[in-house]
């Protein structure tokens, strides 16, 4: 007699084929596309997200300064950031090899949030947040070493606080955890408690749109795919 989860159990082994498949792919992209994927960026949610996809990879960190220019529209902001970050290290890599830069920022009332200058700034930012739907964009580029565009895009992501209190605003900046974030929170830690509702993809709010990264290097894998 066939038990009452054997149907599904059954129903669900070609989907996780199929992941296995995607899985082991992404882990051999360097081979696949006979080149190195290098991230210009020494943020650890960037290579945690990355890991957690699967994807096989070098690091190093960009010394980009990123700063704004007047009348700059956020999105190109986000988007040329990004694209300095890889165009410098792509640079100095091997020939050949892929390097993915990104550069993520909060906008708020048409004002662009990077990360805070003190806690002071911090604490600006976490009040003009409290309560309302803000903006994160995340500018992703590849470029193929040395000097090579391959892609370059931003993904947009919609995201609501509830409101914050002056005591929540100053145990929160006490964790040390806004200091080194666009807008001044990090979405996946003690700040996840802050948020009502996100409208779009969730690992762009913490750094990087995985889906958007993947989707942009699979047309690599299909052509390799094809070939063989």
């Amino acid at each position: 007699m066939r038990r009452l989860g054997d149907h599904h159990m059954a129903a669900s082994r070609p989907d996780r084929s199929r992941f296995r498949h995607l899985y082991i792919k992404l882990r051999k992209l360097p081979i696949i596309l006979g080149m190195r994927l290098i991230l210009a960026s020494s943020s650890p949610r960037r290579r945690q997200l990355l890991r957690n996809a699967g994807f096989d990879f070098d690091v190093q960190a960009s010394n980009i300064i990123e700063k704004i220019q007047p009348g700059e529209p956020p999105e190109e902001f986000a988007r040329r950031a990004a694209r300095e970050k890889a165009v410098q290290i792509a640079a100095s890599s091997p020939q050949g090899s892929l390097v993915l830069g990104a550069d993520t920022v909060v906008v708020i009332d048409g004002e662009t949030l990077g990360k805070p200058s003190d806690l002071d700034d911090a604490a600006r930012m976490l009040r003009l947040l409290s309560g309302r739907t803000h903006q994160v964009h995340t500018g992703i580029c590849l470029v193929r070493a040395p000097d090579k565009i391959a892609a370059l895009k931003h993904e947009t992501t919609l995201v609501t606080f509830r409101e914050l209190d002056e005591e929540e605003i100053r145990d929160y900046l006490e964790s040390g955890e806004p200091m080194d974030k666009a807008g001044a929170y990090a979405v996946q830690g003690l700040a996840s408690r802050f948020v009502t509702c996100i409208s779009g993809c969730y690992s762009n709010v913490v750094g990087l749109p995985v889906a958007l990264v993947y989707e942009t290097l699979k047309p690599l894998l299909k052509a390799e795919g094809s070939r063989q």
